[in-house]
């Protein structure tokens, strides 16, 4: 069996993941320097089980609450971001903050604020019990409306329609996102929101390009390296499925079933946001080894985003 392989680009890491696991890093240096005591993080940093490994091996401890973290340590919030309580917790245990949050996630958390502070009603479209949603929805829990399907966008009941607005978590769908907008647009025509959506750059490129993949170049397979829990990986696959292919998540090319393959003469590679790019290295050497017998890139726009690590935050 021969085929080729089909590499996207761009794939793998935003500069929001980057950023996420060099605060971490920075702060196991400074343990590392000195300051023996661990580096806390509350929930995974990103959500890639080899990184969460990785970083555990070289010190990092991973709780789920704030409670978890002695009074005191260095704790780092997630890529995900937090809602305010938590910040609050950390203050009153004295904790070291590192605050890892995207900026484009925290960008979602100023307008739902704003909007909040205008005495809206905000719909915010997203997947329920994500840390993302979790922590945009308690800015303003007594405002804010989860929004995750059609369904949703049809039964949503406002105080006034006249003082509604939208958010978007920013891993998901573009496409999902943008019909039920329209839904909600047609059902409350004064709703505000933001131009040019919430999704982030990361995951609407990455979308695209597993657009071009099946759309232009005929993959007849997509495969997605990204972990299980793993938002804009999961979608990467639902967008495969969508335009024609057969798509398939994996956590590393050991997952790979050979039996996936057949009868493909095209096999789409792509990774989700938070995805080292090693894994996508070693996903194409074990493609070789079935049969591959060329790679060829794909790549639909280039990436020069770039976000500096956060200072640290005492108490």
């Amino acid at each position: 069996m021969s085929f080729t392989v089909l590499l996207a680009a761009p794939r793998g890491f935003c500069a929001g993941v980057e950023r996420a696991i060099r605060t971490v890093e920075l702060a196991l240096e400074a343990r590392a320097a000195g300051d023996e005591r661990p580096v806390y993080m509350r929930h995974e940093i990103v959500h890639n089980k080899v990184v969460v490994d990785d970083l555990r091996a070289r010190g990092a401890v991973f709780v789920q609450t704030t409670d978890q973290i002695p009074v005191g340590a260095t704790a780092v919030f997630s890529a995900h971001g937090v809602a305010p309580s938590v910040r609050d917790e950390a203050a009153a245990r004295n904790l070291n903050s590192l605050d890892a949050t995207c900026p484009l996630v925290s960008r979602v958390h100023a307008a739902v604020l704003r909007y909040a502070g205008r005495g809206y009603t905000i719909l915010f479209v997203g997947h329920a019990g994500h840390p993302e949603v979790e922590g945009v929805m308690g800015e303003a829990p007594e405002q804010v409306k989860l929004i995750q399907t059609l369904a949703d966008a049809d039964g949503v009941q406002v105080g006034d329609t006249a003082k509604v607005a939208y958010a978007t978590q920013t891993t998901l769908s573009v496409d999902d996102v943008a019909a039920i907008v329209e839904r909600l647009r047609q059902r409350f025509p004064q709703i505000v929101g933001p131009d040019a959506g919430d999704v982030c750059y990361a995951t609407t490129n990455r979308q695209e390009a597993v657009h071009a993949l099946v759309g232009q170049h005929h993959a007849d397979v997509v495969l997605v390296l990204g972990s299980p829990n793993s938002s804009n990986s999961n979608r990467l696959r639902e967008v495969a499925e969508m335009a024609g292919a057969r798509g398939h998540l994996l956590g590393t090319a050991a997952e790979l079933d050979p039996g996936w393959l057949e009868g493909a003469r095209r096999v789409g590679v792509t990774a989700g946001a938070s995805t080292p790019e090693h894994l996508v290295t070693a996903l194409v050497d074990r493609l070789r080894d079935l049969g591959a017998d060329e790679v060829v890139t794909v790549e639909t726009r280039v990436e020069d985003v770039f976000f500096a690590p956060p200072p640290l935050r005492h108490g």
